[in-house]
């Protein structure tokens, strides 16, 4: 039998630590938001040529990603933070894309094709932390699989 209040305290425990992970994807898109601006040349080198005004894209995709960013830490504006990181984590996706498949980008930030593939997966976890801070309640497998994926996510976009 389990003891009372067991349950209150393991979703004290999970509300704690989804909060911090709250926090820490919050800093994660504001600091990566910021250097739109201090270091466009890294995100113009990943524009793919078919995108129009690359400066003003990497400018606006940074500024979105800022306000996006403090949006999620406020309970009033975090479902549509969330969801604006959601869109725009998909509006971004091509560049990802064009980064495998272009050598012309991989040259500029001299990094490998496998290291391009490597990254592609790593949108997907940003995906579901923004749909799992977007809702108020959710499941113990969301909570679980979140976790699971939170810590090797976070270390991947820190070492970058």
């Amino acid at each position: 039998m389990e003891a009372p209040g067991r349950g209150v305290f393991n979703m004290r425990y999970i509300r704690i630590l989804k909060g911090f992970c709250l926090l820490v994807l919050s800093f994660l898109y504001i600091s990566v938001g910021v250097k739109h601006f201090t270091n466009p040349d890294f995100f113009l080198a990943i524009m793919p040529p078919y995108v129009p005004y690359h400066k003003f894209m990497v400018y606006l995709s940074g500024l979105l990603e800022i306000v996006f960013g403090l949006m999620m830490i406020f309970r009033k504006t975090r479902f549509y933070g969330c969801w604006g990181i959601i869109l725009l984590l998909i509006a971004v996706f091509p560049a990802n894309i064009y980064l495998y498949n272009s050598e012309i980008p991989q040259n500029l930030l001299s990094i490998t094709k496998h290291e391009a593939l490597i990254r592609l997966p790593y949108q997907f976890p940003l995906l579901l932390f923004a749909f799992w801070h977007s809702k108020k309640e959710s499941s113990i497998s969301l909570d679980f699989m979140c976790f699971l994926f939170f810590p090797p996510t976070i270390y991947y976009f820190i070492t970058l």
